[in-house]
């Protein structure tokens, strides 16, 4: 008996496994995102492609490159991808770099890990530091997120207490 699909039918996310080899580097017994595809798959994910880029060094912008990460947006759309997981820990700067070019979610070893954890503690205590480790790692990536409720210009609804006016704020107490 085969199930009828429906909007609400829950499916393994589909997704295409990354990272950078550096030159020199060499992988020993087993193809370079093995360990990557075995960690997905515990985490519930369907690995569908993979992609090795071999670079001298990391780059700071995109991690892979401009080129490749458009060459990894044309391939998340052709092969409807949800995730791109990375096999290497990713600064806050690259994800956001990657997601606004390839247009889906990026995660990378880290954050994968921790989804795993997450899924697998069963006691209160390790709800608990799970979802602290995961505050811990989500922190740094907050920095820039609410720039769009900055004040750019006064006007009404935006100006909050008189600044620096520290003879105003003591006359009131």
């Amino acid at each position: 008996m085969k199930l009828k699909e429906t909007a609400f039918t829950v499916r393994a996310e589909r997704a295409i496994l990354f990272r950078v080899m550096l030159s020199g580097e060499q992988h020993e017994n087993e193809a370079p995102l093995e360990e990557l595809r075995r960690l997905a798959t515990t985490a519930g994910a369907n690995v569908i492609h993979t992609v090795v880029q071999k670079r001298p060094q990391i780059d700071p912008v995109y991690y892979i490159g401009k080129g490749k990460a458009g060459e990894l947006s044309g391939l998340s759309k052709d092969f409807h991808a949800d995730v791109l997981i990375c096999d290497d820990d990713l600064t806050p700067a690259q994800v956001r770099n990657l997601e606004k070019v390839i247009e889906k979610k990026v995660i990378d070893r880290s954050e994968l890990i921790l989804d795993i954890f997450a899924t697998r503690a069963k006691t209160f205590q390790a709800k608990l530091q799970v979802e602290l480790a995961q505050l811990e790692y989500t922190r740094p990536r907050l920095k820039r997120m609410w720039t769009h409720l900055s004040r750019i210009e006064g006007g009404i609804g935006t100006r909050g207490p008189v600044k620096n006016n520290w003879k105003s704020i003591s006359a009131l107490c």
